[in-house]
């Protein structure tokens, strides 16, 4: 078995995922722990942290016995739309509200994409605007607005 594991798509996303969970368990490493019962402010990051770090390393192992390559080229358009799109949610919340600001992200996010058609993404926008409004705050009462006059 060949550790060939610069162009392996499996453990760079494994090593992503323990990477992610340490940090979260070094950044919670000062915050009182608490139990099961009375949950302290670091209870969930210390414990997500660690299934991250075990997750991580089951997939990098995979990873290394599967072999995949990375395969595909960068989509220069995706790399700068959709931080743009993030961006623009950001901006949007603050000045006009929820609605708008979580149309622009979903039409920004699927103008990234070659494969981008209108009356789809505007199906799109309607479900997932609905469902993060019901969820978001009817459900947990989030006191965002959902649309600012100007």
């Amino acid at each position: 078995m060949k550790l060939a594991f610069r162009n392996n798509r499996d453990f760079w996303a494994g090593l992503m995922f323990a990477g992610i969970g340490a940090s979260a368990m070094f950044i919670a490493r000062n915050y009182p722990f608490g139990n099961s019962l009375r949950m302290g402010p670091g209870y969930f990051p210390r414990v997500l942290g660690g299934v991250l770090i075990l997750f991580g390393a089951y997939v990098m192992v995979r990873g290394l016995r599967s072999n995949e390559k990375i395969g595909g080229n960068w989509s220069i358009r995706a790399l700068i739309v959709l931080p743009l799109a993030m961006v623009l949610f950001g901006v949007l919340m603050d000045s006009l509200g929820f609605i708008p600001a979580l149309a622009a992200l979903i039409f920004g996010s699927a103008a990234a994409s070659r494969e981008f058609k209108f009356v789809e993404v505007l199906l799109l926008t309607v479900l997932l605007t609905s469902l993060s409004m019901a969820m978001f705050i009817w459900g947990l009462g989030l006191p965002y607005p959902l649309i600012k006059i100007l």
